[in-house]
């Protein structure tokens, strides 16, 4: 079985794949107050839908073993992960057809939201250090029914993911 190491998310790795903000560690030009400093516009996204947040559990496995991904053909979707760091599997659009030969692994600090651009193979955020990772799914309402194709992944295209 393939193995593929996951590695500490960056701006230049991950923009095939969309993009990212640590959302505890705020930085650039920002709109003060007396109070408060407001760091407008870091992630952004278009929907002509209701946008729906959903949390997630997520138990580690003994073993990251990848046997199934998922891919929204005309969707986004951003992760945020809460109380540890989560692991995160991509790989490319590719029109429907499994590509995990492509596929990479990234370690994603929490706090940090991670937007995935559409069509872009992924499935639940993995837990890097916790028995258990609480996320936050943010998707234009009720996608997972109305556009989210599951793959079973053969055999031969299966991989495990090595920290």
């Amino acid at each position: 079985m393939r193995t593929i190491k996951a590695e500490l998310i960056t701006a230049e790795n991950f923009a095939p794949f969309g993009a990212f903000y640590n959302m505890s560690s705020p930085d650039g030009y920002a709109l003060c107050g007396e109070l408060h400093s407001f760091y407008p516009d870091r992630v952004t996204a278009d929907s002509n839908h209701r946008i729906g947040f959903s949390p997630i559990t997520v138990k580690k496995p003994e073993r990251m073993i990848i046997t199934q991904q998922e891919y929204h053909t005309t969707t986004w979707e951003m992760i945020l992960p809460l109380d540890d760091d989560m692991i995160l599997h991509v790989a490319p659009a590719s029109a429907g057809k499994v590509v995990t030969e492509h596929a990479k692994a990234f370690i994603v600090p929490k706090n940090t939201l991670v937007k995935m651009n559409a069509a872009i193979w992924h499935l639940a955020p993995l837990p890097a250090s916790k028995e258990m990772l609480t996320a936050m799914i943010i998707l234009p309402e009720c996608t997972y029914a109305n556009d989210c194709t599951v793959v079973d992944l053969a055999e031969d295209e299966q991989f495990e993911i090595i920290k």
